[in-house]
């Protein structure tokens, strides 16, 4: 009764079914190394922003790459705003989704090195982007900033392009690189969201916290995936039962005698 699998419909079907099997146990396994990974990188970010300020100058220098590692730790600085070099970034949102500005304030530290403050989303003032917007003033002379510690931002990175031909005093991504160029100064390598001191009035808005990534969703692809797979071999065997009680069925009704001919 079971020779009906060595039939070309039922090979194929139980080829599919072996390739389906170790395919699903394999995606399965991949999201549980996506749900690690994402984890742990959750894990890094609150680790970083529960972390105590420390000198923005122990965890980067001119010239450097702002590690995973050491991203959104908190840091401080001492010195004072220059809002003449100030710029603004564009195409920014809030935590509205409302378009503005970041706006961009070079920090000068007592050697002389800059540190590139981002210190919040401003509105865009008016129908058109291309004057310079309106900006409160910074706290005036010297102070203490503190802020969560920033990877430069790259076309690569972001998937922002760094568009030429922009209005005067506007930029499309915050790299440390182009505004040393810019300034003709030593500016520290990447750049802090401000924290404190909070703005008057509060605007600019300041850069809200990161959100964790969703690691629970592939958590439950994964367990996903390993129940499909073990749902396979089980349809399998069902519709093996069901082909077989057909065949069986059909086997026992009594074949129809042919009526006689008429004389």
């Amino acid at each position: 009764m079971y020779r009906f699998l060595l039939s070309r419909q039922w090979v194929i079907l139980t080829l599919v079914a072996l390739l389906l099997i170790p395919t699903m146990i394999r995606l399965g396994i991949w999201q549980m190394h996506r749900y690690e990974e994402r984890s742990a990188r959750n894990q890094l970010v609150a680790d970083a922003l529960s972390s105590k300020p420390v000198p923005v100058e122990t965890l980067t220098s001119p010239g450097h790459t702002v590690t995973t590692k050491d991203r959104y730790h908190n840091v401080s600085a001492k010195g004072r705003f220059d809002t003449d070099d100030e710029v603004v970034v564009r195409r920014r949102t809030n935590s509205d989704d409302e378009v503005g500005y970041h706006v961009l304030t070079p920090f000068v530290l007592a050697d002389g090195k800059v540190l590139l403050v981002d210190r919040g989303w401003i509105p865009a003032n008016g129908p058109s982007q291309t004057a310079f917007p309106r900006i409160p003033a910074p706290p005036r002379g010297e102070i203490t900033v503190t802020g969560r510690l920033m990877p430069d931002e790259t076309t690569a990175a972001s998937g922002i392009k760094n568009l030429k031909g922009l209005p005067d005093r506007q930029v499309m991504l915050i790299n440390s690189e182009q505004e040393a160029r810019r300034l003709g100064a030593e500016v520290l390598g990447g750049y802090i969201a401000q924290t404190t001191p909070e703005p008057k009035g509060d605007i600019p808005e300041l850069v809200g916290r990161p959100g964790n990534e969703d690691a629970a969703l592939n958590y439950a692809y994964a367990i996903q995936w390993w129940l499909f797979s073990a749902a396979v071999p089980v349809g399998w065997v069902v519709l093996v039962r069901r082909e077989l009680r057909d065949r069986r069925e059909a086997a026992d009704q009594p074949s129809e005698e042919p009526a006689p001919a008429a004389v």
